[in-house]
């Protein structure tokens, strides 16, 4: 699923170069969407299914440093390209990236062990997770929440840099991809901590309630000190750190709610219900940044991470079990 994923958003990517109207290319680019979205319930199960309970929030932020990697090549290059060669220009590298790592992941990604067809066909049919509790339901709606502000400065941060506060494109360019990258490394740092703490949703309980804080001091600053470029720089960096350090935390909560058996569907639910948040975010914030700008919409959109603080489970779940020995010696 990985390589045929990647392969497909390789091939929507080769369209969007060739694309002779405004139309055609914003129908490569939802395709290029829907097939890369598959690399995301693929890879978590891969995680899934290989590392134990102490190793997994580590496993799992290093998986989920992809995207905020992912901005951080796009808000270096994108831009640039784009104003020098245009559109195709722009997105060759994406191609070329997308072409060798659709070949790697055929070729360097094994499996994880599962059950035998014969055990598998005796025991029965897992009881759903969903029906069992509601901590799986809980989890997405707070992931759902938290994806608001992250995606809100993935979205209009740049924008907001280059058209409120007349940086040049290059110089918002690294910005964003500082505190991308600062993001990323966040992810690891939190999902290690999340192996050795006591609980995952304790600490995804804190970094909600940091992401309100974050959200708001980021509209604060916006407002207040626009000409500070030093300030907004590093607070865009804070803000862009502690919105996308949930990922690892709610996916790896996810895995384990839903036990190895229900694992990859379970990943499907939840990011269909991130990207349904995320794809609400361009129209809705966009329309609030147009009637009360930037620095108030950036404080706004502190009410979701608000709201998702109450509905973090009280305690952690896990249905999955260690992974065996003998697997991993074979798979050595």
């Amino acid at each position: 699923m990985l390589a045929l994923g990647l392969a497909l958003t390789a091939v929507a990517t080769a369209g969007v170069m060739l694309s002779g109207s405004v139309q055609m290319l914003g129908v490569m680019f939802v395709f290029c969407g829907m097939a890369a979205a598959s690399t995301n319930a693929a890879s978590g199960r891969v995680v899934v299914g290989w590392f134990d309970r102490d190793r997994r929030g580590f496993a799992m932020g290093v998986r989920q440093i992809a995207q905020p990697l992912g901005v951080t090549v796009a808000a270096l290059t994108v831009p640039t390209l784009a104003a020098g060669g245009g559109i195709a220009t722009a997105v060759l590298p994406p191609l070329l990236l997308l072409t060798v790592l659709a070949v790697a992941c055929w070729f360097g990604i094994v499996n994880p062990p599962r059950a035998s067809v014969v055990s598998a066909a005796a025991a029965p049919l897992p009881v759903s997770p969903y029906r069992a509790s509601g901590f799986l339901w809980r989890i997405h709606a707070v992931a759902l929440l938290l994806v608001v502000p992250q995606f809100t400065l993935t979205t209009f941060g740049l924008v907001w840099l280059v058209s409120d506060l007349e940086w040049t494109p290059l110089a918002a360019g690294v910005a964003i991809a500082v505190a991308q990258f600062v993001g990323a490394m966040g992810r690891i740092a939190l999902g290690a901590v999340s192996d050795r703490a006591r609980s995952r949703v304790w600490l995804l309980r804190v970094v909600a309630v940091a992401a309100a804080v974050a959200m708001v001091l980021l509209g604060s600053v916006a407002a207040w000190l626009p000409d500070a470029a030093l300030v907004v720089a590093m607070m865009l960096v804070i803000a862009s750190t502690i919105t996308v350090a949930d990922n690892g935390l709610t996916f790896t909560s996810v895995a384990e709610g839903a036990g190895s058996s229900w694992a990859g569907r379970a990943f499907g639910i939840h990011n269909t219900g991130q990207y349904i948040a995320a794809t609400a975010v361009g129209p809705v914030v966009g329309g609030l940044i147009g009637l009360i700008g930037f620095p108030l919409a950036f404080a706004a959109v502190a009410v979701a991470p608000v709201f998702a603080i109450p509905l973090v489970p009280r305690r952690d779940h896990d249905a999955i079990g260690a992974v065996p020995a003998t697997a991993v010696a074979v798979a050595r």
